[in-house]
C-alpha cells in the first residue's frame, strides 16, 4: 500500500472542500484533496443552479399567462417540457463545466479519488490502496438527500431533486413531500409549468419561515396556485400499475385517493460522514453522529480536525460553505495557531413567488435574547407602488427592532424581490444600524425598497422614537 505524508488532507472535494484546499495551499505545499464521487459541486450539479433555471422557465410561463392584467392577452401558451429540461441540463452542465476547470488546476498530486475513512485522528486511507499520514485534517463530506421510509414504495417512481432533471419530459402530475425551501421552489416551479402538484409536509412548518404571521400569510399565497398542507396526514404510499397511489386526509374533502406520476421526496439532506470511520478519530459526536466543532473556528473539540459546509449540518448554504472552508482550511494550514473567524449576518433565501428572505436574528431567537425589549415593524406589499405596478403585490414584511437602543435585530419578508431586500437588510444587521440610522438612507422613487422605510416608520413608532405615520401612501406624493 502507497503512503503518503501531508500537513493538510481535505476529504471532500465540493464547495467547502475546494475553498478549503486553496486557503490550506496559501501556507503549505503539502497537502491533498479527496474525493469520493464525482467533481461539480451539489450547489452546480443538482441544487442551486439547476433548481433556478425551472424556476426561471416556469417564471416565463407564468408571465405569460397572467398578462391580461396589463391589457396584454396571449393566444396561447404551449410549454415543452422536454425543452424545459434540456436547457436545465445545458446550462446546468456548463455550470459543472466551471467548477471542472477549477479542478483541473489543481496539481494532479494533490488530487485522490477515492472513499477515506479514519484510523485515528491523523492517520486515513483511501479505498485500501492508500495510506496518507495527515498532521491535520479537513472534513467537507458533504450531504446527500434524506428519503424517509414512507415514500421509498413509490420506487422507481420516487425522485429527489439530484433525478429530477434528468426526466426526458415533465411529467403530468407530481407529489411533492416535504415543504422546505428546496420543497417550495421546485413544487411551485412544476405547478407553473403545468405539472399537477400536491405538496405535504408533516411539521406544519411553510419553507424555512418563523413568524407565524407571515406563515399563515405565505399559506394561503400558496394555496391559490398548488395544494399546500405543511401538516399533512399521510396514510399511505404505494407503487400501482399507473404510478404512485397517496391515500390522504385532504382539508376540505376528507380521505382522498390519488394517483401522480412521480412522488419526489424534498425532506432535506443528511451529512456524508457515515463511512469515515469517526470514532476512530477519537471525535466527540452529537446525537446526529455529527463531530461537536467550534463555529468560529470550525475546529472539533481540541483535535487537530476542522469540518466545514453540509459535512457539519449548522448552515447548509453554499455561501456559508465558502466561509466555512476558508476558514477551515487557513486554521487547518496554521494549526496549531487557531483563530476565531468573523461569521457574517445570517441571510437566507427562498426563489418562490413572492420570495422569502430571512435575516439576522429570527423572531424566536429574538423572544429568547431580548424577552420583551423588542418591537415589530411591518409593511403589506398590497399596496405598495412599485408592487402593484408589476402586478406582484403580493406579501408581508416584518422588522424586528431593540427597546432602549433602537438597534435593528433582523427580518422575516415574503414579498416581490425579497432576494435583493433581504440583502439590504443584512447589510444593515452587520453594520449594527439603528432604525434611525437607515431611515436616513435614500430611498429612490417609485421602488420595492420603499417597503423597508414603511416597515422601519412602523417600528420607530413601535420603539417610542417617533410618530405614528397617519398617511395610507407615503410613496404618492408630499408627507415623506
Amino acid at each position: 500500500m502507497e503512503t503518503r505524508s501531508v500537513d493538510v488532507a481535505i476529504v471532500g472535494g465540493g464547495s467547502a472542500g475546494m475553498v478549503a484546499y486553496s486557503a490550506a495551499r496559501k501556507v503549505t505545499d503539502k497537502v491533498v484533496l479527496i474525493e469520493g464521487g464525482v467533481y461539480g459541486t451539489t450547489c452546480a450539479r443538482v441544487g442551486c443552479m439547476p433548481s433556478k433555471l425551472l424556476i426561471a422557465a416556469a417564471e416565463a410561463a407564468y408571465s405569460m399567462t397572467h398578462a391580461e392584467q396589463f391589457g396584454v392577452r396571449s393566444l396561447g401558451v404551449e410549454i415543452d417540457g422536454r425543452a424545459v429540461l434540456e436547457r436545465v441540463r445545458r446550462e446546468r452542465d456548463r455550470f459543472v463545466g466551471f467548477v471542472l476547470d477549477t479542478i483541473d488546476r489543481i496539481p494532479d498530486e494533490h488530487r485522490v479519488q477515492g472513499m477515506a475513512r479514519f484510523v485515528d485522528a491523523r492517520h486515513l486511507i483511501v479505498d485500501d490502496h492508500l495510506d496518507i499520514v495527515a498532521d491535520r485534517v479537513v472534513i467537507a463530506t458533504g450531504s446527500s438527500p434524506f428519503v424517509p421510509d414512507v415514500l421509498k414504495p413509490a420506487g422507481d417512481r420516487l425522485l429527489i431533486n439530484d433525478s429530477l432533471f434528468e426526466l426526458d419530459t415533465l411529467p403530468a402530475s407530481v407529489a411533492v413531500f416535504g415543504p422546505g425551501a428546496v420543497g417550495l421552489e421546485l413544487g411551485q416551479a412544476l405547478s407553473r409549468l403545468g405539472v399537477d402538484v400536491r405538496l405535504f409536509g408533516t411539521s406544519g412548518k411553510v419553507g424555512p419561515l418563523r413568524d407565524k404571521a407571515i406563515q399563515a400569510y405565505a399559506l394561503k399565497q400558496f394555496n391559490t396556485e398548488f395544494y399546500l398542507d405543511p401538516a399533512a396526514q399521510v396514510e399511505s404510499v404505494s407503487r400501482t400499475g399507473n404510478g404512485v397511489e397517496i391515500r390522504y386526509q385532504h382539508r376540505e374533502r376528507g380521505e382522498v385517493v390519488e394517483t401522480f406520476d412521480y412522488v419526489l421526496a424534498a425532506t432535506g439532506r443528511r451529512p456524508n460522514l457515515a463511512g469515515l470511520d469517526l470514532q476512530a478519530a477519537g471525535l466527540a459526536l452529537d446525537e446526529r453522529g455529527i463531530p461537536l466543532f467550534d463555529p468560529y473556528t470550525l475546529r472539533c473539540g481540541q483535535s487537530s480536525i476542522f469540518i466545514a459546509g453540509d459535512a457539519n449540518n449548522a448552515l447548509p448554504l453554499f455561501h456559508e460553505a465558502i466561509d466555512e472552508g476558508r476558514i477551515a482550511g487557513a486554521n487547518a494550514a496554521r494549526f496549531p495557531d487557531v483563530r476565531v473567524s468573523h461569521r457574517r449576518t445570517p441571510l437566507a433565501v427562498v426563489f418562490t413567488e413572492p420570495q422569502i428572505a430571512q435575516v439576522g436574528l429570527s423572531l424566536d431567537q429574538i423572544e429568547a435574547r431580548h424577552p420583551g425589549c423588542f418591537a415589530i415593524g411591518e409593511a403589506s406589499f398590497e399596496n405598495q407602488g412599485r408592487s402593484r405596478i408589476m402586478g406582484a403585490n403580493r406579501g408581508l414584511m416584518r422588522l424586528y427592532g431593540e427597546q432602549g437602543s433602537g438597534r435593528f435585530l433582523g427580518a422575516e419578508i415574503f414579498g416581490p424581490e425579497a432576494e435583493h431586500l433581504g440583502h439590504l437588510l443584512a447589510w444593515a444587521v452587520q453594520k449594527m444600524m439603528t432604525i434611525g440610522d437607515m431611515l436616513m438612507m435614500p430611498f429612490y422613487h417609485p421602488v420595492v425598497e420603499e417597503a423597508i422605510r414603511s416597515a422601519l416608520q412602523d417600528l420607530n413608532h413601535k420603539l417610542q422614537m417617533d410618530e405614528k405615520i397617519l398617511e395610507k401612501c407615503l410613496e404618492c406624493g408630499p408627507g415623506i
